[in-house]
């Protein structure tokens, strides 16, 4: 042995613990090596694997993290000639192990299976925990996830909390979207060893999806361990493309070509990279250099298609994934991504006959077994048919839902298509759902996406239903205005452009169709601006993936879109649109569209949010003082001084409201002069109504509710006491504003329908009246007769003798001695109304 090798044993020994693979009967010169060539393996050094392996060449192990060292830099038929004597002699131990993941990884299937079950079979005479995990990697790598399910419990039942198998068992649960399980396990394996760096990396693929930016610290956490580690860098590149960071993305990607150039899912997520960026050639190079090495690996093709879906291009993904399957007809993964691509273009049919296919293979998707069981919901839904829109409603809510959603679908594509002089192609598919998870699994095959209320794929849009949350906590009109604005958007762009734009156009198209929509960020986002915290035009698509920020990047994309429409106008505004579909970047669509570059656009975008918002942030700003404990003639003293600070005035009226109502009201009403457009429990209007409530002055209460009703868009209580403090014979409009409010943001409300359906009658507006007391009956109210009996005399009205007759024979079935729907029958029996 070189004096060399003695010297790193020597110095690294002494720092290492005892691991599986040291035995007593083992020399510690040879359990040294083992230890520090598995740390030096994990710490990316593969230099020191060859050394140490080199000096006790007839060891199984250390051959076998030599052939993993020489495959970590793509010679894979060199690496498998390292381990094949071992796996000829041993043929159910590491070194086989290794040969059958080498000879899967090229391609040589049938080698790879009968070498992996072989070891998957092992001698399970007195295993263990070594030997459970050896064949729970074997099983795995078969697809049999039952066997490595059981073979990872085994494990773990033998060696509670070692890192590696607990990190391998998570690693499996993530491969099927399970990361509730994953992340179980990955916290196993970081609490016996918080620095491993696979289990790192492990955790942060199963919180990918709710939290991007820790994610991706854990990734960066396990490169400090591990520079080299591919499988870091291909996720720190994932997560740059879902924040459309392509150039971060690439650099991430060729870190690991850089040391392995023959790296498949490097290669494969580089023809991805070129596909989407339009370089043909590119993509084309990379997925020839990925078949030479696995002739039949039809992943490059899956990874294309899944990287171009998330770029919305779903029709061309799905022709991705059909190449994929041409290639690998036995890749479960290909026919769920085909399904879930088809998902997204509206083909359910054959996405139901893709994930049916896929699940046969493999039933421990998730996603798969939820997209299934989603189509399962969906079948019951009743289907409209609206134009180029096809509508499905849940059947308990399509009776109430029928009467509005295609009358708002209808109305919001008139009205985008005529001001955007673009017709989509359909049909559209809408589709709501009253559980929230559905639509969440509809959307992305999984439960969760907590901060989403819809979601447009160009030619399908999913929303929520009202009943989906808590009434008042969103509007239902509002989230589908807002998806019918990206399809006109996405299809405009070829389904190109970056979501700020798409984001901000749609929250943009909310303000211009009501007046209550796409405001209510406006006063948080004030004071973000005064925290410094907007997002450049060149990072803006990063804050959608950051919790922190992404209701900030909304409403300042929203922002920027009216910016471009006040300063060259909507003829410029739909040319930058239009002007990625022929995959130009965003400096280049800035440029062509609107004659100015990226930077220009910046400066004179900030000078118009500084002077939007000069005013309001000066309103908000905070005197020098004031607490939320100040005594009451200190805050006196301040507002007086104060008088243009909206935070002084409405302390003063918290401070006054208990002894002096009067004097608190006239410091809520100086607040709501600064400050009008305020809404929710603290504003000022929601406070004078309190006061004014408290004080018993109706009509005051009643001003200020009314003004809160018309700014808001979720404000059902406001609505709702409204309707209650309203006069019907002497207040009919603010009653109907009150009452309008509430429907449109609670379909369900029978009785403010009914009361809607009363004054339509006494206004002569019968058609009208007709609506509103089908609506009332469709909410299933608990007083079915008199509902009955309303519809029946708006029909009667409206010369729809037989179906009033149907509706008071109705009311009768209830109450047989209803004296209101007898003579109503009478009437319509002697011929008057």
């Amino acid at each position: 042995m070189s004096r060399r090798v003695w010297l790193l044993l020597a110095s690294l020994v002494l720092t290492i613990g005892l691991t599986p693979f040291v035995t007593a009967q083992q020399s510690p010169t040879l359990a040294a090596a083992r230890i520090n060539a598995e740390k030096s393996w994990r710490g990316g050094r593969l230099d020191e694997v060859a050394t140490f392996a080199d000096a006790f060449p007839k060891d199984e192990l250390l051959a076998v993290l030599r052939a993993k060292a020489i495959a970590a830099r793509g010679d894979y038929s060199r690496a498998e000639a390292v381990v094949r004597g071992f796996a000829a002699a041993n043929p159910a131990g590491d070194a086989a192990l290794e040969a059958g993941l080498l000879q899967q990884l090229v391609g040589r299937r049938v080698e790879a299976r009968r070498s992996l079950q072989l070891v998957m079979m092992g001698d399970q005479r007195n295993p263990a925990a070594r030997d459970y995990l050896r064949a729970a990697r074997a099983a795995r790598a078969l697809g049999r996830f039952d066997d490595a399910n059981g073979f990872f419990r085994d494990a773990d039942g033998l060696a509670p909390g070692d890192p590696a198998i607990n990190t391998e068992w998570g690693d499996l649960f993530v491969e099927k979207y399970n990361n509730k399980d994953a992340a179980r396990s990955f916290q196993e394996a970081l609490k016996a060893d918080p620095e491993y760096g696979p289990a790192l990396l492990g955790m942060a693929r199963s919180l990918a999806d709710q939290n991007p930016s820790q994610a991706v610290g854990l990734a960066q956490q396990a490169l400090k361990h591990n520079p080299i580690d591919p499988g870091a860098h291909l996720f720190v590149a994932e997560m740059a493309i879902y924040q459309d960071k392509k150039k971060d993305a690439r650099e991430a990607i060729d870190r690991v070509l850089a040391v392995n150039p023959n790296h498949l899912e490097a290669l494969s997520m580089q023809a991805a990279l070129a596909y989407v960026e339009g370089r043909t050639q590119d993509h084309d190079a990379a997925v020839a250099a990925v078949l030479k090495i696995h002739p039949t690996y039809g992943e490059v093709h899956r990874v294309v298609g899944s990287i171009t879906a998330h770029y919305y291009r779903f029709d061309e993904a799905v022709g991705h994934v059909r190449k994929a399957i041409a290639l690998d007809r036995d890749n479960a993964k290909s026919y769920a991504d085909l399904g879930a691509h088809l998902m997204r273009t509206g083909d359910e049919p054959n996405a139901r006959r893709a994930l049916e296919t896929a699940f046969k293979v493999d039933p421990w998707n998730v996603v798969t077994f939820n997209l299934l069981a989603l189509l399962d919901t969906l079948e019951p839904f009743d289907t409209i048919h609206e134009g180029d829109m096809v509508i499905r409603l849940h059947p308990d809510e399509q009776d109430v839902m029928r009467q509005y959603v295609p009358q708002l679908a209808k109305e919001s594509m008139a009205a985008l298509s005529q001001r955007w002089e673009f017709t989509p192609k359909g049909p559209i598919l809408i589709e709501m759902f009253p559980n929230h998870d559905d639509f969440a699994v509809r959307t992305l095959g999984l439960p969760g996406m907590i901060g989403a209320l819809g979601a447009c794929f160009g030619r399908v849009v999913t929303v929520d239903s009202p009943r989906a949350r808590a009434p008042g906590s969103f509007n239902w009109g509002e989230t589908l205005w807002h998806e019918m604005a990206h399809v006109i958007t996405l299809q405009l762009s070829n389904n190109r452009l970056p979501r700020w734009l798409s984001e901000g156009a749609s929250v943009y198209e909310e303000r211009r169709a009501r007046k209550q929509w796409g405001r209510e960020m406006d006063i948080p986002f004030a004071r973000a601006m005064d925290r410094g915290k907007l997002i450049s035009l060149r990072d803006l698509n990063s804050g959608f993936s950051n919790p922190e920020t992404i209701s900030f990047s909304y409403y300042q994309a929203s922002l920027v879109v009216e910016h471009i429409v006040d300063v060259y106008g909507q003829a410029k505004l739909r040319a930058l649109v239009a002007g990625y579909a022929d995959g130009s970047d965003t400096e280049t669509a800035i440029r062509n569209a609107l004659g100015v570059d990226i930077d220009e656009l910046q400066k004179s975008f900030d000078r118009f949010l500084e002077s939007r918002y000069a005013g309001l942030r000066k309103a908000l700003a905070v005197p020098a003082g004031l607490t939320p404990d100040l005594p009451i003639e200190l805050v006196k003293a301040l507002a007086t001084a104060n008088p243009d600070s909206y935070a002084a005035q409405m302390a003063l009226g918290e401070a006054l409201a208990g002894s002096d109502p009067d004097g608190a009201i006239a410091a809520f009403e100086r607040a709501a002069q600064m400050i009008p457009h305020a809404t929710g429990d603290d504003s000022p209007n929601a406070l004078i109504a309190a006061v004014a409530t408290k004080k018993g002055d109706k009509a005051r209460a009643a001003a200020a509710l009314e003004k809160l009703t018309e700014l808001s868009n979720t404000d059902l209580a406001s609505a709702r006491q409204l309707a209650t403090l309203a006069d019907p014979a002497r207040e009919a409009g603010r009653l109907q504003i009150a009452l309008k409010s509430v429907v449109a943001i609670d379909p369900f409300d029978g009785a403010s329908h009914a009361t809607l359906g009363r004054m339509d009658l006494a206004g002569r507006r019968f058609g009208e009246a007709v609506r509103m007391f089908r609506l009332a009956l469709a909410a299933k109210p608990l007083d079915r007769a008199s509902a009955h009996a309303d519809l029946a005399e708006a029909l009667a009205e409206a010369g729809q003798r037989d179906e009033a007759k149907q509706q008071a024979l109705a009311a009768l079935e209830i109450a047989p001695t209803f004296t209101r729907a007898q003579d109503l029958l009478l009437r319509l029996a002697q011929g008057s109304r």
